[in-house]
């Protein structure tokens, strides 16, 4: 059976950035389920945050941008995180009703006729039959036929494993940040933290109270930040972001190249012994981990903080990558197709960035849709 549907745009995810797309469709004049369509894999408002461990509580987070057009008010600093935003990211689909359709996932985008691209999905659901899965019905895949795509799938569905020798020997657990339960799970256990971000420091500065030990390695030394975040750093900060991408080559998360901020509770845990990094060990051994040196550190955790890729797989159809193994991009538009917009992807992947690049996305996708030329320095639109 044919289950092929048309709209202008469709915006896959719907995180900060997926919602800041679908709030400047909507302020444009685009409307949803006619013009366009937002697919959303997560079970539930709220993108990335709601699968953030407990003790990430609100007044943890750091950078946190309301999205465009409703401030986040009034939140619990004590509250978890996860729910903080995932009340809130419901409360905004509610209140711009942007209609987003979950859970779906997006299995490919692909060429098709007329200068479309086919958006192929698993688990589509028709928002006028009900709750299908609710009822326990089998739900048809859909293919959405768009003239143009927002693509704002976030970094969280591809965490970072990097590999060592001895990796499968190790006898105790490994996990991800993206596993991370929070700090009582890890109570009198010997924890190797690897990872020399946010989250690594922050793990780290949980597990101490509980850990029998905790040892923290990183491949370079960390840097800290003294002084303010200030507007000045922050513009020198994605723009090196921003000329990575430009070359072709994955995107570096914008605090790799900030440093991390030098405030009371970082320079505790230095004083404490619980910031002490150590180089990153040569080898993994069935009882812990060990350096060429012939120095040895027992554990029964190894928890890697050490980040995430881009989620962009299913544009594999497309060929976007660059020999360099990134997406070329000028602002948020593919230089090799500029029906393709990535937004929270390299300079826009902060909340902040994201909310500017949905609205830059969506005004050079007016300009698509309405025959003009956009300036890619690559291919001609598609109209």
């Amino acid at each position: 059976m044919n289950n092929t549907r048309e709209v202008d745009v469709v915006v896959i995810g719907a995180g900060q950035a997926g919602l800041a797309g679908a709030y400047h469709l909507r302020r444009a004049g685009f409307e949803p389920e006619r013009d366009f369509v937002v697919l959303d894999h997560a079970p539930a408002p709220g993108g990335a945050w709601q699968f953030r461990w407990p003790s990430l509580t609100y007044g943890k987070v750091h950078g946190m941008h309301a999205l465009p057009g409703m401030e986040l008010t009034d939140a619990d600093p004590g509250r978890p995180s996860a729910e903080v935003i995932a009340e809130y990211f419901a409360a905004y689909e509610q209140a711009f009703d942007l209609r987003v359709r979950r859970p779906v996932d997006v299995k490919a985008v692909r060429e098709g006729t007329g200068g479309r691209l086919l958006v192929e999905t698993a688990d589509g659901v028709d928002l006028a039959e009900g709750s299908e899965r609710s009822a326990g019905l089998e739900r048809p895949d859909v293919t959405w036929s768009a003239r143009a795509l927002i693509n704002a799938t976030g970094t969280w569905d591809r965490p970072f494993w990097p590999r060592y020798p001895g990796q499968e020997t190790f006898r105790g657990r490994q996990l991800h940040t993206a596993q991370y339960p929070g700090p009582e799970e890890f109570a009198g256990l010997r924890v190797v933290v690897v990872g020399g971000g946010a989250s690594g420091t922050q793990h780290l500065m949980e597990l101490a109270p509980y850990a029998a030990a905790t040892t923290w390695v990183t491949r370079r030394p960390p840097v800290f930040r003294e002084g303010p975040f200030t507007e000045d750093v922050g513009r020198a900060a994605v723009a090196l972001v921003e000329e990575r991408v430009r070359q072709g080559l994955p995107p570096k998360s914008v605090v790799s190249v900030t440093g991390l901020p030098l405030n009371d509770a970082i320079r505790q845990a230095i004083a404490d012994g619980v910031l002490d990094r150590q180089p990153m060990f040569d080898r993994i051994t069935p009882d812990g981990v060990g350096w060429a040196d012939g120095r040895h550190v027992d554990a029964d955790v190894i928890l890697w903080a050490t980040g995430f890729r881009a989620a962009i797989d299913h544009l594999a159809p497309l060929k976007l990558r660059e020999p360099g193994g990134g997406i070329r991009i000028e602002g948020t538009r593919a230089v090799a197709d500029p029906r393709i917009h990535l937004v929270g992807y390299g300079p826009s992947a902060s909340t902040i960035g994201a909310n500017r690049a949905g609205r830059a996305a969506v005004r050079d996708i007016r300009r698509l849709l309405a025959g003009e030329a956009v300036d890619t320095g690559a291919v001609a639109p598609v109209g």
